[in-house]
């Protein structure tokens, strides 16, 4: 039996390999969870118009990577084989290596980072090899397959760890976590205007890596990142399938340009080739209207309305369509999704519960930002919040959600109050049709997929859980909340954030 060890672990048109749950890939999946590791199974790697399949590999934050070979070779295997040493391996160090994973990781981080990123190291699993019969094997084996970088079918998890520590002595000066993963695995970073990517937690990657079926549920509470992670599976779903088409469906306009600059936050922080015109971003009514369009019939102006011509005709519009905010539509709108998705993909997103559930995360913490509840003329107190704002922060860092009645007398006073723009937002609208540069002020039936610095709520106790649960989220550094009158649904908010704050020692 000739074979090279030291075959490359990717290669070009190879059929991705599906690492198996063994004995010791538990091991490491043990040790990595115990051990502040980010273990990566099976992931697809994207760069250009390229994808490379990497079996198995652990982020040291302290080290680097660890890559991980498996092989299947018995002691009666090797005890009667000859070894070809690989081409372009004569260093020690690359006595392991998987040249082209080691030379296209590399290549991603020159490209994205301008650095090569951090170091490499390389393991092979012998699941049926035992360390004593290790030892009997003969030198030019022992040369090709150093000890310190095998770990056996009997390998103690201390050793193992002793292992992958020995290979370099800890660098505090390593990029980030985010930074790294998410230079090399693209569809797990969300990218925010004006703030910090962030690596997908575990249950986010298990949707991004998903197969959809015919009819599926995520349920994501608000503020753990559903409308983002939805924009990262559709960009998989067309990086797997080019021609598949792909729709994303959000309540309002203004929304749906929310989702559209997402994309391009995604395509200008990576190096994939995606024609983002292939994703459609469309309202409900929109989506209706190209129906009835097609069926001859009068468009719809501002009102939902299913006619039963829709749910008569066939339409052939996306291959998988994610509904976003789900929760927030009547049922005969999600059963006209389900009529025209019939044998095809469809994923509903939903804060609330659902006739079943197949994915879901796990609730954000309530002290994410800071919170202030303040008891007395809501117009007053949010005017003089605004002009204290003002002093340290733009005007469109701060946003106002209101009743429809106390946003317009709000825009009427702060229009003498403060020197800056105070604008009412209209979410039927696209960005490039309004002036955003200004304290925004919407109504709670506007908020979708909208954040600021500062938020400002009033009005609480006049509005639905749901509106609630979503403004409560939108704030990334502070949220303050105006009440005149105290309610059930102020009182449990407060209740709620006493709670946080004693659990954090806050």
């Amino acid at each position: 039996m000739n074979f090279s060890f030291l075959s490359t672990l990717l290669k070009k048109k190879q059929t991705p390999l599906q690492l198996p749950d063994s004995l010791l890939v538990k091991k490491l999946k043990e040790i990595a969870q115990e051990n502040q590791l980010y273990l990566f199974e099976n992931q697809v790697i994207y760069h250009h118009s390229k994808t490379y399949t990497v079996p198995l590999f652990i982020l040291d934050p302290n080290r680097g990577i660890y890559l991980f070979e498996y092989k299947e070779w018995s002691y009666d295997d090797l005890k009667n084989a000859t070894i070809e040493k690989a081409t372009r391996q004569e260093s020690s160090e690359r006595s392991l290596a998987f040249e082209i994973t080691h030379e296209f990781i590399k290549q991603k981080f020159n490209e994205l980072t301008h650095t090569d990123g951090v170091s490499l190291f390389n393991f092979l699993l012998t699941e049926n090899l035992q360390e004593e019969e290790y030892e009997h094997l003969d030198d030019p084996f022992k040369e090709l397959m150093p000890k310190e970088r095998l770990m056996f079918n009997d390998t103690p998890k201390e050793e193992i760890i002793s292992k992958l520590r020995s290979v370099q002595a800890p660098n505090p000066s390593l990029p980030s976590v985010a930074k790294v993963i998410g230079t090399l695995l693209v569809q797990y970073l969300i990218h925010e205007e004006n703030k910090d990517a962030a690596l997908c937690t575990q249950e986010q990657r298990d949707f991004i890596d998903a197969d959809i079926t015919t009819e599926q549920v995520l349920f994501a509470p608000s503020g753990s990142g559903k409308t983002s992670t939805i924009v990262l599976k559709a960009i998989v779903e067309k990086l797997k399938h080019p021609q598949k088409k792909v729709l994303i469906i959000e309540p309002t306009v203004l929304a749906c340009d929310i989702i559209r600059q997402k994309l391009l936050h995604f395509i200008e922080h990576t190096i994939v080739e995606l024609d983002l015109t292939s994703i459609e971003v469309l309202t409900p009514i929109e989506l209706l209207n190209k129906h009835l369009f097609k069926l001859k019939k009068i468009p719809l102006d501002e009102t939902l309305y299913i006619d039963t011509a829709l749910t008569k005709n066939k339409f052939d519009i996306a291959d998988i369509i994610f509904c976003d905010d789900a929760h927030f539509y009547e049922e005969d709108f999600l059963d006209y999704l389900r009529h025209i998705q019939q044998k095809k993909q469809l994923l509903f997103a939903t804060q609330e519960e659902f006739r079943k559930i197949d994915y879901s995360y796990s609730r954000n913490t309530f002290t994410q930002h800071k919170k202030y509840f303040q008891e007395g003329n809501p117009l007053a107190l949010s005017m003089h919040l605004i002009n204290k704002l003002l002093k340290t922060t733009q005007a469109n860092n701060i946003l106002l959600v209101a009743s429809s009645l106390n946003k317009q007398k709000l825009h009427d006073d702060l229009e003498y109050f403060i020197e800056n723009k105070a604008i009412l937002l209209d979410s039927s609208k696209h960005f490039i049709d309004q002036d955003l540069n200004g304290v925004l002020l919407c109504d709670y039936q506007e908020i979708y997929s909208l954040r600021a610095e500062y938020v400002l709520l009033l009005d609480l106790c006049d509005e639905e859980q749901s509106y609630i649960d979503y403004a409560l989220s939108m704030a990334d550094k502070e949220l303050h909340i105006f009440y005149e009158t105290s309610c059930p649904q102020i009182k449990e908010l407060e209740d709620e954030y006493r709670q946080e704050k004693d659990r954090s020692g806050v």
